[in-house]
């Protein structure tokens, strides 16, 4: 049998294997190499909709305190701001694992900034006029890219971070 389980070895190359056939590798593990692709992905679970729920709604307090605090004290405001927004950003990865943590977080971050960014019909506005409003949005994105793009830590345990070896 040279290696195969036996649950994989009746399917000599190509079928759909799970990691409970007794394949392991990379993706889950089914007999066939890249099956873990072809899968239908598993229904998120209730906690986890919660979670990113509340990291959306997290997001839109960080923004809305974040739009009020960069404009009250001009320099240190703007850095506590922005600071604000990476701890939510950075928090938001490490609570969920997932760029998708971060991606919620930021959805409701900008979706606060826009909202207090646009104008009412009487002209009032939320920030000002200046360059502080603008490096606080520009700024803020750019933290959330970054933390959204940045690597996770290993999992305890784990294999190579490179398939094959």
């Amino acid at each position: 049998m040279s290696g195969r389980s036996r649950a994989g070895a009746g399917r000599a190359g190509g079928g759909t294997g799970s990691s409970a056939a007794g394949g392991s590798g990379a993706g889950g593990g089914g007999s066939a190499p890249g099956s873990w692709i072809t899968r239908p992905p598993k229904a998120p679970k209730p906690g986890r909709l919660v979670a990113y729920l509340a990291l959306v709604i997290l997001g839109a307090i960080v923004g809305t305190a974040g739009s009020l605090v960069q404009a009250a004290w001009m320099p240190g405001g703007l850095v506590l701001a922005l600071l604000a927004s990476a701890g939510l950003f950075i928090g938001s990865l490490r609570a969920t694992g997932s760029q998708l943590g971060v991606a919620c977080s930021a959805v409701g971050w900008l979706a606060a900034i826009v909202l207090l960014s646009t104008g009412r019909p009487e002209g009032d506005a939320m920030f000002g006029a200046g360059i502080g409003p603008l490096v606080f949005m520009l700024g803020g994105m750019a933290v959330a890219v970054m933390c959204a793009t940045m690597s996770r830590a290993s999992q305890p345990g784990g294999g190579p971070g490179r398939l094959g070896g």
